[in-house]
């Protein structure tokens, strides 16, 4: 059951709950009946590891909510579902999250009113390709069995974006796939896909998986010398960054393009629990270093910087020190 039919029913278990109880000295009834369902991402994806941490320590220590992380196919999904009202929390990549908000790409002419709660870690673009068809640049895929991501992802957004940057129709120039991450793992493995696009961080599941299984069978390729066009076209939302050999042991580091990810709740979520959602980020952040690493890797000051995405009010203050 999704959308508002499971609202509703969360709505009157709530209600049931409070009357059994007696509600003369109760506080205000929690929103959405104290139902939280966060967007994340694909199984074997750090959106999806770190939202179910991020659910667990809100139902440990919000009182009155109940949360749980949802599998989806991530950045575009999430933000739809999130201003359906659908979802209460997403997991987004930023210059998706921008595209969003201005109503641009994939929301063209419909903005939507999502807001940030905080800019987390970093994604990495990872592009794998078979390493016997020795394609060393991301121009020699043409014509190639490439998967680009789940649809609507913001790995499918990226993707797309990086092939044009290099010359290519992401729709004429490669053989395109838009699969989830287990799919393309799958596929890679069996040979019939030349390539893949995943944007994620360090170290995403299915990736090491993928690349522990077969050593030497495939090659993470180099991108980060596309950033001028990329940047060109799409502003400085991306950035590069080398992807460390030990991450994946890989011979040598990879030049990649990296984009921010974002924690992104709807417009109309009320302030007070706004504020507490962004202070449980910090205040139990260890708990979610031990779900994934990255966890680790945002923090007060970085956190805020969420532009072009406005902050939520209630995370404004929360970062003001009100």
């Amino acid at each position: 059951m999704t959308g508002r039919p499971r609202r509703l029913l969360a709505a009157l278990l709530a209600a049931l709950l409070a009357a059994g109880c007696g509600t003369s000295e109760a506080g205000p009834e929690p929103w959405h009946g104290g139902r939280i369902f966060l967007a994340t991402g694909n199984t074997t994806g750090v959106y999806y590891q770190l939202g179910g941490g991020y659910a667990d320590v809100i139902s440990r220590h919000l009182p009155g909510y109940e949360a749980r992380a949802e599998p989806t196919g991530a950045s575009v999904e999430n933000i739809n579902r999130l201003a359906s009202g659908d979802m209460e929390i997403a997991f987004s990549l930023a210059d998706t999250a921008a595209d969003a908000v201005q109503g641009r790409g994939a929301f063209e002419g419909q903005p939507q009113p999502v807001r940030a709660l905080a800019r987390v870690y970093s994604n990495y673009t990872h592009v794998i390709v078979r390493a016997d068809a020795k394609i060393t640049a991301l121009s020699g895929l043409r014509g190639k069995r490439v998967s680009t991501g789940s649809p609507k992802s913001g790995t499918d957004i990226i993707a797309g974006r990086l092939l044009a940057a290099a010359g290519l129709d992401p729709d004429r120039d490669v053989r395109r796939a838009t699969l989830s991450l287990p799919e393309t793992v799958k596929r890679m493995r069996a040979g019939t896909l030349d390539a893949m696009f995943f944007s994620g961080g360090l170290p995403t599941p299915g990736i090491a998986d993928l690349l522990s299984s077969a050593p030497g069978t495939f090659a993470l390729l180099p991108i980060a010398d596309l950033i001028e066009p990329l940047g060109a076209r799409h502003g400085s939302v991306y950035t590069t960054a080398e992807l460390p050999k030990e991450v994946y042991g890989t011979t040598s580091a990879t030049p990649t393009v990296t984009v921010a990810n974002v924690i992104l709740v709807g417009a109309d979520m009320p302030d007070q629990l706004a504020y507490d959602l962004t202070r449980l980020l910090f205040t139990y952040q260890a708990d979610l270093v031990d779900v994934h690493p990255e966890g680790g890797n945002f923090t007060r000051r970085s956190a805020a910087g969420t532009d072009p995405i406005p902050l939520h009010p209630g995370a404004a203050r929360f970062y003001r020190g009100g």
